[in-house]
């Protein structure tokens, strides 16, 4: 069962569910979560690998982050891929899990965002891909609402995230063994 925003809310307040919402989220939400902002943007490079037991991933650079004093935008041309950041902060409890899912202004522009589970006990700022796979460039400001986060009961209880990405690590910098 998707949790809603009424009790999003509580457990913002009490557990610190979501860091750094937005005051629109705060105060207003819209839907069944929360909208989730831009925060930084990566450029990657290099190779990467996934194998059994271990894995490397590709080279990153930033190449834009969110200041709230300077606004700025990015410019997304087709077929442009980017990691992408958001400025909040997950803290999952044992017993929910979360998913991504785009604002619908994202693909009516053409751009789409590729997300994973997010696990029960994963902290961190969340990190995923973003490319631009339709035929003009897309230009979106840094701060935008691009993201929307949906909570879920784990009936039962979940296992806690030992993953690598913990913390909102985007990459990692040599090959590592998988846990």
């Amino acid at each position: 069962m998707i949790i809603g925003p009424k009790n999003l809310l509580k457990l913002v307040k009490k557990k610190k569910l979501v860091e750094g919402l937005s005051e629109r989220e705060l105060t207003n939400p819209e839907g069944a979560g929360f909208d989730l902002r831009l925060g930084e943007v990566f450029k990657i490079s290099g190779s990467a690998f996934l194998g059994e037991t271990h894995r490397q991933t590709p080279d990153v650079k930033s190449v834009k982050v969110y200041n709230s004093k300077k606004p700025s935008s990015i410019k997304i041309k087709p077929e442009d891929f980017y990691l992408v950041k958001t400025i909040e902060k997950i803290n999952l409890p044992l017993n929910l899990s979360a998913v991504i899912i785009p604002r619908t202004t994202t693909f009516r522009s053409g751009l789409f965002i590729r997300t994973g589970p997010i696990q029960p006990g994963y902290q961190g700022e969340l990190t995923f891909g973003l490319k631009n796979e339709g035929p003009i460039t897309v230009e979106i400001e840094m701060g935008a609402r691009f993201v929307h986060v949906l909570f879920h009961e784990v009936a039962g209880g979940g296992s806690k995230y030992r993953g690598q990405w913990q913390g909102g690590r985007v990459s990692a910098t040599k090959k590592e063994k998988q846990v």
